[in-house]
């Protein structure tokens, strides 16, 4: 074999490598190509994979991915072939997904203690406003009723607006995150060797 067949040989694997490289990446809805395992956890804790906190860069690349796609995703790890482990893989698989399934129960906990002081709130507003109007329609005019007035009113109003900004607006925006925390809890995780 001459030098130049030897070359042509050479990137005629380079090119299949790339091929198959290009195919298992529009494969997955959601390909991330990692230069190792480490790429998916923070750099400051050193645990093992088990307990190792995921990394804010794989979190926030995973969310802009998963953002328009529906459920039932396919999550596709590229790793070089000369780093590929399977008994990491197996560790990895099952951290991410513990890590998606306790967001999940943490951010519906959330949803709910925000309904639940939402409501409360509401509530309390209501109530002191109702004490405001009986207080207005049964008392005398002398200074310690219009005192109670004066601070049951606006307090009932911003009570009751309060609750409400939380069950609308502060509820709202926890939506998006725990449909991503959903998403990904469902996801098939799979690792190829490129």
């Amino acid at each position: 074999m001459n030098g130049n067949e030897f070359e042509n040989d050479a990137h005629g694997d380079i090119g299949a490598e790339e091929v198959l490289k290009q195919s298992l990446l529009a494969k997955a809805e959601i390909s991330l190509l990692l230069d190792t395992y480490d790429d998916i956890f923070s750099d400051f804790d050193p645990r093992p994979y088990p307990q190792r906190a995921l990394s804010d860069d794989f979190l926030l690349e995973a969310k802009k991915a998963a953002r328009d796609k529906d459920e039932n995703l396919d999550l596709s790890f590229m790793i070089p072939k000369s780093k590929r482990n399977f008994e990491h893989e197996v560790l990895i698989k099952r951290r991410l997904r513990e890590h998606f399934r306790k967001h999940v129960l943490l951010l519906e906990k959330e949803l709910s203690e925000i309904k639940k002081k939402g409501i409360y709130l509401m509530i309390s507003g209501l109530l002191m406003l109702g004490i405001a109007t009986a207080v207005s329609t049964y008392s005398d005019s002398n200074i310690f009723f219009n005192f109670i007035l004066v601070v049951l009113e606006p307090a009932g109003w911003f009570l009751f607006w309060i609750g409400g900004e939380k069950l609308v607006y502060e509820r709202r925006e926890k939506y998006p995150e725990l449909e991503f925390y959903k998403k990904m809890a469902k996801t098939e995780i799979s690792f190829h060797a490129y």
